[in-house]
């Protein structure tokens, strides 16, 4: 069981730390005349968000192509602490003490009094640093000097975390220096932490620049509630953790039109994960009228496709729609795939519940659409899912999509999971509902069977014999079907596949 741990110098205290435009891509060649953009009054869907996933979403200008800012190591440069410090009001602090009297030992007991006592022999005032910036970032870990009564000596700390049962447990260490100290977190930092040794090391140098500054006293006073503690901009680990270099895009081409793409960070609960979501406006952007939602998963790649969607409206090849496409925050790698498999496939009963309940009825409260003219997109594992998804759809009070498209589902995927009859029956709906009042645009490419002819088991479907029986069970229950092979291999026709989905579906009249 992966732990989790807090590190903290042993301090009893009163403490607190709360927290947890549309913009318009003008263009004089785009289509005018789309009646579909102006006509369809905005549905309406009910936002089932959780008090928690409404307080962490966020939507801002786009951030993929920001330069994450490199900290200088150098000891022999110049480097700025800035501290936000919080004061302690002397008799609620008492008062707390004794109230959690029970659960401190004798030790934590007597030293938070001699604290007491020192901080009214000082005047009354004890304010102790609530955050901690080195070089503009958040100092994670406690250093001895953000303790005012610090004499130079004995670096006690203690360490929380869950055992097997999931029980906190918490046990206290002493070292002689603060170099001892700094020693056992180098030491321990990868098993505690989950540091690297890259992230380990600049932790402790700027631990030691944090702690000379406390004790010198040359560091900048910031005003109180100046930092937010969950700005990610401000944490170190954004350094280590940013994986914006594995989305595929062309630069040039996003450059071009960023200021008609809203970037979106939202957390599910259900799935414990924040998510990154781009919303690319279409040319001559109206917020008065309304517009479909052309829905991708698989952010990370398809996004790249949406300056050339966008082109074809610019050029009046296709009506104006709202792009928008899915994938995780950028502080996530997934280079196996293993996270991708597991939300789209074995969690696709939660991810569709995030899509339906959460991110459609919130881009439904900031943009006008017309969710019956929507279309939700995916691919292989993604194809798995938006089959799922358009088989399901009808158990859900919130519709926000019309058509889908079922690329190349590798059932076979969920197969291995023993959901065979899931699939063959597309999950009874057929048993709940006389007819499919849904599109489907179901394709693949040809010569794709060979592609993944290693995960087939014996007696399972390939790609293509999954996706010829999906095309009989349709058509035997004249589902409004398009059904198209093109000569590809698994994934190379999707570029050509969803701009000529979007001419063909979103025709500019």
């Amino acid at each position: 069981m992966k732990k989790i741990v807090t590190i903290f110098l042993l301090l009893a205290m009163v403490s607190s730390i709360t927290a947890c435009n549309n913009k318009s891509g003008k263009s004089s060649s785009s289509c005018q005349s789309c009646e579909q953009v102006q006509t369809v009054s905005p549905t309406k869907l009910t936002n089932k968000m959780t008090e928690n996933e409404l307080k962490c979403v966020e939507k801002h200008e786009l951030t993929l192509l920001d330069e994450i800012k490199k900290p200088n190591a150098d000891p022999n440069a110049e480097h700025k602490v800035s501290i936000e410090f919080q004061t302690i009001d002397i008799e609620q602090w008492r008062t707390s003490i004794e109230d959690n009297r029970a659960e401190m030992s004798d030790e934590e007991y007597n030293s938070a009094l001699e604290h007491i006592k020192k901080a009214e022999k000082a005047g009354g005032e004890y304010r102790v640093p609530n955050i901690i910036l080195v070089d503009g970032y958040i100092l994670q870990l406690r250093v001895p000097y953000e303790d005012p009564f610090y004499d130079g000596g004995t670096v006690k700390f203690t360490i929380t975390e869950r055992n097997e049962k999931g029980e906190l447990e918490a046990k206290t260490y002493s070292f002689d220096t603060f170099e001892e100290y700094l020693g056992f977190i180098q030491k321990n930092a990868e098993e505690l932490l989950g540091y690297t040794a890259e992230q380990t090391e600049l932790t402790i140098f700027y631990m030691k620049i944090a702690n000379e500054a406390l004790k010198t006293g040359n560091y900048e006073t910031l005003p109180d509630g100046s930092v937010d503690p969950y700005d990610s901009s401000l944490h170190l680990w954004n350094i280590f953790q940013n994986y914006r270099s594995e989305w595929e895009y062309d630069r040039e081409a996003v450059e071009a039109i960023k200021d008609s793409i809203d970037e979106i960070s939202i957390y599910d609960d259900e799935l414990g994960e924040t998510f990154t979501v781009h919303v690319t406006i279409p040319p001559d952007y109206d917020k008065d009228k309304t517009y479909p939602v052309f829905f991708l998963t698989d952010g990370i790649w398809r996004f790249g496709n949406c300056p050339e969607l966008r082109k074809c409206m610019e050029n009046g090849e296709a009506a104006p729609v709202i792009l928008v496409s899915l994938y995780y925050s950028y502080d996530v790698t997934d280079p196996d795939q293993e996270q991708r498999f597991v939300d789209l496939v074995l969690n696709r009963d939660k991810l569709l519940d995030f899509i339906t309940n959460n991110i459609m009825p919130y881009l439904c409260e900031n943009y006008n659409i017309d969710c019956g003219n929507s279309t939700l997109y995916g691919h292989s594992d993604g194809g798995v899912f938006t089959h799922y998804a358009l088989f399901n759809s009808d158990k859900y009070e919130n519709q926000p999509f019309g058509h889908y498209i079922i690329g190349s589902p590798a059932f076979w995927g969920l197969y291995h999971c023993d959901n065979k009859d899931d699939v063959l029956s597309d999950y009874n709906y057929f048993d709940r509902n006389k007819t499919l009042n849904k599109t489907v645009f179901l394709c693949a490419g040809s010569l794709e069977d060979p592609d993944y002819a290693d995960h087939y088991r014996e007696g399972d479907d390939t790609t293509l014999e999954g996706v010829a029986k999906l095309k009989e069970r349709l058509e035997a229950h004249d589902a409004d079907l398009t059904y198209k092979l093109y000569e590809s291999h698994h994934y190379q026709f999707i570029p050509e596949m969803l701009v000529e989905y979007l001419k063909n579906t979103y025709p500019c009249n």
